[in-house]
């Protein structure tokens, strides 16, 4: 984590700090003045609800070091240590980029509407073996996020794989100009924001965004038809990956074993094993073979690393239910892509198969279209559909002509209709925006 003087960290934010506390040292800094640890730089947001300036002087009697102060709030106490900034996001975001231009580690950004998370965590058990990585923690991946996982890294630090997220244009060009990538990534065009930008190809425009300050290689969904014209806009080193046959990276011999997937990318005969469920997770993977051989890393050491894959929780989640039956939970969040992905999952598998969707939030004024296309994913598939939530009556609607489906208004009727049916034969995916709530449902399951 940044360890500096007040006096380093009033030059590198852009403010100022009193003699007296010029040679305060910190480590590591806090936007929450409830979980404050021994010694970290407090920064203090001024926001519509409530101002974090109120919890200075609690956040210092703490154990913070010292904190931020933005010059137009009044009532600085004097006899705090202070660093006094213009803006308190624009001085952290400042601090963060100076500290990475010093930490100079390699740069891997990582955008895109579903998958985001996943591939940063293969990335990163591809690279770690061999490197000193560290990678954004949990959905850390907006303008506040980002310049505090920036903040985390060590003075030793060699690769640091940063996920970037967003609502609206603009905002992963300010995290790609603040971090300045090494190489950036775009996983896929979904639905997610369609409320805020508008349509797939706005999305398309949003994610590309993280080009801007890129300054190496663009690896980007070659299958994705919105992509093609505007990386033909980035002048530097591209790589379009799919299983499209024109795509100069291609995925092939993909095939679902119990609990893993098996697959090759070009130009190499390499079979890869990947631990983890559906199939949707070999694009994923493929993607960090990519960033593995950038980083000179052979097929061979590739593979063994995937081995040792661990995954944030809620993504493909494997886990053992009652009476031997295996719940996988995907709850995490979700779009109609990643849903019919799911459901690709589910289908590939042996047994009595169960499938739980819920709502897809933040599809705009076409969500019954969105949430109707699902339901009309399962034609020729036999699993049991169940549906949970309000835009989900519509999966439904679709669903109940091609299999055989349920809806329940009430998470725990689900629960109670799942329970009797679970037998070492039986596997069940949870599917649905991180919103509603879909592991309420395992927990109650579970006990």
């Amino acid at each position: 984590m940044i360890k500096r003087t007040l006096q380093e960290i009033a030059q590198m934010a852009g403010g100022t700090v009193s003699d007296a506390y010029k040679t305060t040292e910190v480590a590591g800094v806090a936007i929450d003045s409830r979980k404050i640890t021994e010694g970290v730089l407090f920064i203090p947001f001024k926001g519509e609800q409530t101002d974090g300036h109120r919890f200075v002087s609690q956040a210092i009697a703490d154990g913070a070091a010292a904190s931020f102060w933005q010059e137009d709030v009044p009532g600085a106490p004097a006899d705090l240590p202070l660093v006094m900034v213009d803006d308190c996001l624009q001085a952290l975001q400042r601090l963060s980029r100076a500290y990475l231009k010093e930490v100079k580690p390699k740069v891997i950004g990582i955008t895109g509407s579903n998958g985001k998370t996943t591939t940063k965590d293969i990335v990163s058990a591809v690279l770690s073996p061999v490197f000193k990585v560290k990678k954004t923690f949990g959905n850390y991946n907006n303008e506040i996020g980002l310049p505090l996982t920036i903040c985390q890294l060590d003075d030793d630090t060699e690769i640091s794989i940063l996920e970037m997220g967003m609502s609206g244009f603009g905002e992963i060009s300010l995290l790609s100009t603040l971090a300045e990538p090494d190489v950036a990534v775009i996983t896929n065009i979904g639905e997610s924001h369609m409320r805020d930008l508008g349509s797939r190809a706005g999305i398309a425009r949003a994610k590309f965004e993280i080009t801007d300050g890129l300054s190496g290689l663009f690896i980007y969904d070659g299958d994705e038809p919105l992509l093609a014209p505007l990386a033909e806009t980035y002048k530097g080193e591209r790589a379009a990956l799919g299983l499209n046959e024109d795509n100069p990276y291609r995925i092939t011999d993909i095939h679902m074993t119990d609990g893993a997937i098996q697959f090759k990318v070009t130009p190499s005969d390499t079979v890869f094993t990947l631990p983890m469920l559906g199939i949707h997770n070999a694009r994923n993977a493929a993607i960090a073979i990519l960033i593995g051989r950038r980083f000179g890393l052979t097929d061979e050491a590739i593979n063994m690393h995937l081995q040792q894959l661990e995954m944030t929780g809620m993504r493909m989640e494997q886990l053992a239910g009652p009476n031997g039956s295996l719940l996988i939970n995907d709850a995490y969040n979700a779009s109609p892509t990643s849903m019919k992905a799911a459901i690709d999952t589910v289908n590939g598998m042996t047994g009595d198969k169960y499938i739980v969707l819920s709502d897809v939030l933040e599809l705009g004024p076409d969500e019954e279209q969105y949430h109707r296309e699902v339901g009309k994913y399962f034609d020729g598939m036999q699993m049991t559909v169940i549906t949970t939530g309000r835009a989900a009556e519509h999966i439904h609607d679709e669903a109940k002509k091609l299999t055989t489906a349920y809806h329940f208004d009430d998470k725990g009727a689900v629960a109670e209709f799942l329970r009797p049916r679970l037998t070492a034969d039986t596997v069940v995916l949870f599917k649905a925006s991180r919103g509603m709530a879909l592991e309420t449902i395992i927990e109650n399951i579970s006990n």
